[in-house]
């Protein structure tokens, strides 16, 4: 345990000082410094200064600067004006391991649900911008105050690094992983672990196992929704998804144009044959929005959408515009309801995350966990 030295200085309260501190939160855990062991000593030099030490856990930790900030923040609430010396270590190797393990919780088999809203985003083909849909909407629930995880489960096509404009490499933790966070929104997606311009050539055995380790090896913390991007069509990761998250509900994305329509119901159905339920259907780029005088023009044709909600069974949630806010967005690293939220597109999303289904599987059929005692 940490020693306080008394100053003899009247102006800081060592004890509120290091109360204070011992609540700022891991930003990557999302839990208390003092809760999780990070905490070290507080003090007081000759020069009236108030030293702080913090137990990163990973000498190498990409967070020193918002950590600085928030302990900095936190001794001033207690102690305006003191000057602040924040010093970082590493936690040793038995507290990481023992920090592993109360994050990790019991181990109860199989891969835990991570959240009590998970949506499944799903198209039949590629480019009809399912994942810039995902990144917005997740965007979207998190400026509504709910905590919001991301999965970019295209492990071939993903996308997420750039339409979030992050790169970082997760920081690991005795063989647990924390999410990259941006824009309010816990991240993990394969392009975190690659280089830029390395392909992933891995085939089912490894896309199965690499899933399991997003979903099960990834510190997700408490969510209130968990989006799941799916590679486009019916293969062996929308199959490993169906089997390892069955909670999960799917969010359908097309455009108008029937070739797209087409091949989307076929991903609808292969999860209406599994029991998933769906919850609703999105078509993307329902019209070129002109910049000069807002008018639409439907180039992809029309009624994709609606046909395809028709086929499931389910509602047309939302038409999101192709409005050049988002293409440039995209580009940019930002998206487009925080870098412009007054876009055509972003009022359709930012609506389309205000009214989104919570939608539950059906028990019928489904086998219970029970015994004869």
């Amino acid at each position: 345990m940490s020693l306080l030295r008394r100053s003899s200085s009247p102006r800081v309260d060592l004890e509120a000082v290091r109360a204070a501190v011992a609540r700022v939160e891991d930003p990557e855990i999302h839990r208390p410094l003092g809760e999780l062991g990070m905490l070290g000593a507080v003090d007081v030099d000759r020069e009236g200064r108030v030293r702080v030490e913090v137990r990163l856990t990973t000498p190498s930790c990409p967070l020193k600067e918002t950590f600085r900030d928030q302990v900095t923040s936190a001794v001033h609430s207690v102690a305006p004006s003191v000057p602040v010396g924040i010093a970082f270590g590493a936690l040793d190797d038995r507290a990481r391991r023992d920090l592993a393990m109360t994050l990790r919780g019991p181990d109860t088999g199989g891969v835990p649900v991570v959240a009590p809203r998970i949506y499944a985003v799903a198209s039949g083909k590629g480019g009809v911008g399912k994942s810039s849909i995902t990144a917005n909407l997740a965007v979207s629930l998190a400026g509504q105050g709910l905590s919001v995880g991301l999965l970019d489960a295209d492990v071939w096509g993903y996308s997420v690094p750039q339409l979030f404009g992050t790169r970082r490499a997760p920081v690991a933790l005795n063989g647990l992983m924390f999410p990259v966070e941006a824009h309010g929104v816990r991240l993990m997606s394969t392009g975190f672990l690659v280089a830029d311009d390395e392909p992933v050539i891995w085939r089912g055995p490894m896309l199965h196992k690499a899933l399991e380790q997003f979903l099960g090896d990834v510190h997700w913390g408490e969510l209130d929704v968990l989006l799941m991007d799916l590679p486009p069509g019916t293969g062996d990761i929308t199959l490993s998804l169906l089997e390892l998250v069955p909670s999960a509900a799917l969010l359908a994305v097309t455009t108008p144009q029937q070739a797209a329509r087409s091949v989307a119901s076929r991903v609808g159905r292969m999860a209406l044959d599994a029991r998933m339920p769906v919850a609703g259907v999105v078509e993307n780029m329902s019209t070129a929005t002109c910049q000069a005088c807002g008018h639409g023009t439907p180039l992809f044709g029309e009624g994709g959408g609606a046909r395809l909600a028709d086929e499931l069974g389910v509602s047309l949630l939302a038409q999101v515009p192709l409005d050049l806010a988002m293409r440039e967005a995209g580009d940019a690293g930002v998206p487009v309801v925080r870098r412009d939220p007054t876009a055509a597109s972003s009022l359709v999303l930012g609506s389309l995350a205000a009214s989104l289904p919570t939608v539950r599987r059906s028990m019928v059929g489904v086998p219970l966990p029970l015994s004869v005692a």
